[in-house]
């Protein structure tokens, strides 16, 4: 890394001496999303991961819970573990596989239908304040940068790195 790149990273305002980085600050707004997002949620009774799923579930109805480890990047019985609250919350069902009885296609229940529209108003106000300080312009343009780096970084879209944990 040259002294440029370096200074960048490690860039600090004068007035406060905060770091500045682009990295930081993706981990900085990242973190504080999360956790705005997760508050947000939390009267549903749901967790970040638990929308996630049901977002997954929800945009391919019947897909088994090999696919969704697949897509996940995870280990299915990791999935199993993921699926059994929202299955024991009435949101999720397993339904045998007509295709191969070996497996169970995943599928959301009326109620998750209902809470799927909760989700969706938390997430449209989530969004908006979370880039309350752009316009619509810059709005685009965050999205658009951020996608670019997501990209280059392999990241699967759509799917948080944090179920791998």
């Amino acid at each position: 890394m040259n002294d440029s790149a370096w200074s960048t990273v490690f860039a600090v305002t004068e007035s406060r001496n905060q770091p500045t980085g682009a990295a930081f600050l993706l981990a900085q707004l990242g973190a504080h999303a999360a956790n705005r997002f997760a508050a947000r949620i939390a009267d549903l009774g749901l967790s970040p991961a638990d929308v996630g799923l049901l977002r997954m579930i929800a945009a391919r109805p019947g897909r088994s819970q090999q696919s969704l480890a697949a897509d996940l990047g995870v280990v299915p019985s990791r999935v199993t573990a993921l699926i059994d609250p929202l299955d024991r919350a009435g949101l999720v069902e397993r339904r045998r596989s007509t295709g191969d009885r070996r497996n169970y296609e995943l599928h959301l229940t009326p109620e998750a239908a209902r809470v799927m529209d909760e989700i969706k108003k938390t997430a449209i106000a989530h969004e908006a304040d979370i880039t309350s300080a752009l316009d619509p312009s810059q709005r685009a343009q965050l999205i658009t940068l951020l996608e670019l780096i997501a990209a280059d970084q392999n990241l699967t879209p759509g799917v948080h790195p944090g179920y791998r944990r």
